[in-house]
């Protein structure tokens, strides 16, 4: 089973969101948020504005 996972790091004065995909693929945000909620919150929208990469994941579980 693949896993994505989010999270927020501390950058400058606030949090910058990161979406973890498998095989070591990573996405970071350009922008920083005053929260981690916000951080996490505006990664997993990102997520959902790229369903390509969840097609292509989903893929490639199916095939191996």
């Amino acid at each position: 089973m693949a896993q994505i996972s989010l999270s927020a790091t501390p950058k400058g004065n606030g949090f910058q969101g990161t979406i973890t995909y498998p095989y070591g693929v990573s996405i970071s945000s350009a922008e920083t948020y005053p929260t981690i909620a916000e951080a996490i919150s505006a990664a997993a929208i990102k997520m959902l504005e790229m369903p390509e990469r969840l097609e292509e994941i989903d893929r490639s579980e199916l095939a191996g």
